[in-house]
């Protein structure tokens, strides 16, 4: 028994989950775990109709169709931007021709940054003209330019070590890439770090897996106190490239022109729509991506896929005729790439309800194929999700890991609500992200199928279970 590696107290817990006793809370008879079991398993046959509807049915490559029309339409969608607040008015009407209940937009207030026209030119060793985008947030550059030398480190603490160099130069980054989550401290706190030594700007090895000379944006962060110095990534070759020279003893020098501009907040919405709950309408079942992305490439795998797979789990449940026992909400959230801007404006209005909330769900690791889904919970909750995940069987998805997480409902994780996070195969996710590569040509259709078949089963089957995901 699996079970028996837990603590005594957890031992005593799960026991009671299997008993055949009925469990009480606030005076309220519970399902014992060999009820909830039992419940589960009859969802087998419309979990393999959803399932035969996704991928082999008339809904095959549907989310992909969608998708590419959006993105071949509007192109990339950065907050603040016009391009973004046209691909929320086709969502909406997408959502109220699909059919949906409460269609409906929510104002939020999102960040506003323009990159403008921006270079990099290293004029010493030799003249090289280095590919560069701008870090978002980042300040620009005075219209001459910055003409400097450059200090090339790997790390922080080298930065640290050497700070009597960095004074007047441009620090360039060329940190190894590790992961996404250790190495991207580097392009999000690298222009401050700069700054703290006399550092003129920054320059940052793109945070990527693998490069063919391809520059990947994301957002920056400067701190209070700190002056404010222009930031860019690079190519990993170029980062790589200066290292050596630099590791030759050559003088390094870089002409940075950077036209980037923060403007006022700008007005925008997160885009909602409903399956609304035939027993328990109050209670809520939410499954999201976020529709806005940086401005290059066409946004199509971060996070169009995402978006439009959450959006796809409503239309798959709408199409069989199913009405869940709880609301099965779809959010489209607004400026994520700005550090879920539109989710924190999203769970401010809507945190008094958050004990009507069973699970809240999030794709925004791509669409290529599922390995499972990821979730943070109790452990009944766990055991409930390993039962639901076994209806997927017929597509050999079923694995439930630790750590349920995203930028967009980790605000209702840590408020105790459990939370999942669709698990792809995230080989070839960071060779794009954030680039100009990041285009319909990723996408697969048929892993988009698979995704939304598992996204529209979990969703549905807890929207309609008679209980509510458990918490600690």
């Amino acid at each position: 028994m699996k079970f028996l590696l837990f603590t005594f107290v957890g031992v005593v817990h799960l026991f009671s989950m299997n008993s055949g006793k009925a469990i009480y809370r606030n005076g309220i008879p519970q399902k014992t775990f060999q009820e909830i079991k039992e419940e589960i398993a009859c969802y087998g046959d419309i979990a393999k109709a959803i399932i035969n509807l996704a991928v082999y049915g008339k809904a095959q490559n549907r989310s992909y169709e969608r998708l590419a029309l959006l993105v071949d339409t509007v192109g990339p969608r950065l907050s603040g931007s016009k391009s973004l607040e046209k691909a929320i008015q086709i969502m909406y009407q997408n959502l109220q021709e699909d059919g949906l209940d409460n269609v409906h937009l929510e104002p939020v207030k999102i960040p506003h940054w323009e990159r403008g026209e921006e270079s990099a030119v290293m004029l010493e060793p030799r003249i090289h003209k280095m590919a560069i985008l701008g870090l978002g947030s980042s300040i620009g550059t005075p219209p001459e330019g910055i003409t400097a030398e450059v200090l090339v480190v790997t790390s922080f603490d080298e930065l640290q070590r050497r700070a009597p160099e960095a004074r007047g130069k441009i620090v360039v980054y060329n940190q190894p890439y590790t992961n996404y989550s250790r190495t991207v401290q580097y392009r999000v706190q690298g222009a401050v770090e700069a700054a703290k030594v006399g550092a003129l700007a920054s320059l940052i090895r793109s945070v990527a897996s693998f490069s063919i000379y391809s520059p990947h944006t994301g957002i920056q962060e400067y701190q209070d106190g700190v002056p404010k110095i222009p930031t860019a990534c690079i190519t990993v070759e170029d980062a790589e490239m200066m290292s050596r020279m630099a590791s030759r003893g050559n003088r390094i020098v870089v002409q940075l022109k950077m036209e980037a501009k923060n403007y006022p907040d700008a007005d925008s919405f997160n885009t909602v729509a409903e399956i609304v709950g035939s027993k328990y309408p109050e209670q809520v079942v939410l499954v999201s991506g976020h529709l806005d992305s940086w401005d290059v490439g066409q946004g199509a795998m971060d996070d169009g896929g995402g978006a439009f797979i959450s959006w796809e789990a409503l239309s798959l449940v709408k199409d069989l005729g199913l009405r869940p026992k709880r609301t099965l909400r779809l959010v489209l959230w607004t400026a994520e790439e700005q550090g879920g801007i539109g989710a924190f404006q999203y769970y401010q209005s809507h945190k008094a309800n958050s004990s009507n909330y069973s699970l809240v769900m999030e794709s925004d690791l791509g669409t290529f194929l599922p390995s499972g889904l990821q979730f943070t919970g109790s452990d009944k909750a766990r055991a409930i999700m390993e039962e639901v995940m076994s209806l997927l069987k017929p597509i050999n998805i079923t694995r439930v890991f630790r750590a349920g997480e995203g930028a967009d409902i980790n605000f209702w994780i840590q408020a105790g609500v459990p939370g999942a996070s669709l698990l792809d195969d995230l080989y070839k996710y960071f060779f794009f992200h954030h680039s100009h590569g990041d285009t319909m040509t990723v996408m697969d259709p048929k892993q988009m199928n698979v995704a939304a078949a598992v996204w529209a089963v979990v969703s549905y089957v807890i929207a309609d279970m008679e209980e509510m995901l458990p918490r600690s």
